[in-house]
């Protein structure tokens, strides 16, 4: 098999603004490869009903902020938007943040930083949604809801709305150096 060549975009801004044409993009490299597994993250819910509608037929996983991550008991996936996810196909995953959890904890309680979120850090420096994508690949394995191993597509963003996406192999938390990103396929210059 010889070199490929693969398109990537890049958006000169991040943000919510970028979401259609990452899912459009996302989803026109799936039917490509013949990828079946999506990953979204959706806080609100926005983003997941947009993709839900988008990739209907697919193995689509709309990932949340854990319970909590906003405030005691509080969960910002809106009723209305997790009712449009689940009609239309998806499934949604709500968990302990893969790079953050008891680590956050500890930052929080004693103001030091664990591995995890260094980790968190350090993949932040190609862009927010990079880690976004990254973090809930390793959720949905976790979850068992995506294969370790099988490509699939990871969709994130910056602050709201989806503006990077990556191919990508996923794989457990605790095997994390096993992911593997294969292609990035979009993502923002700047944030």
């Amino acid at each position: 098999m010889g070199d490929v060549i693969v398109q990537t975009t890049y958006f000169e801004q991040p943000g919510p603004h970028n979401t259609s044409r990452t899912l459009e993009l996302a989803r026109q490299r799936a039917e490509a490869l013949g990828i079946r597994s999506i990953v979204v993250a959706s806080t609100y819910g926005e983003t997941g009903v947009q993709a839900a509608r988008m990739f209907q037929g697919y193995n689509l996983v709309v990932v949340t902020h854990a319970t909590g991550f906003a405030g005691p008991n509080v969960q910002e996936l809106s009723d209305e938007n997790r009712a449009a996810i689940e009609a239309a196909g998806g499934k949604i995953l709500t968990c302990q943040h893969a790079f953050g959890g008891i680590s956050r904890a500890v930052r929080k309680k004693w103001g030091t930083y664990e591995i995890d979120e260094i980790v968190a850090q350090t993949l932040r420096t190609f862009g927010e949604g990079t880690k976004v994508c990254l973090e809930i690949a390793l959720m949905a394995a976790d979850a068992g809801l995506v294969r370790v191993g099988e490509p699939c597509i990871a969709i994130g963003g910056t602050g709201r709305g989806a503006d990077t996406a990556l191919v990508l192999v996923p794989a457990n938390v605790q095997q994390f150096f096993d992911l593997r990103v294969l292609e990035v396929l979009c993502k923002p210059r700047l944030g």
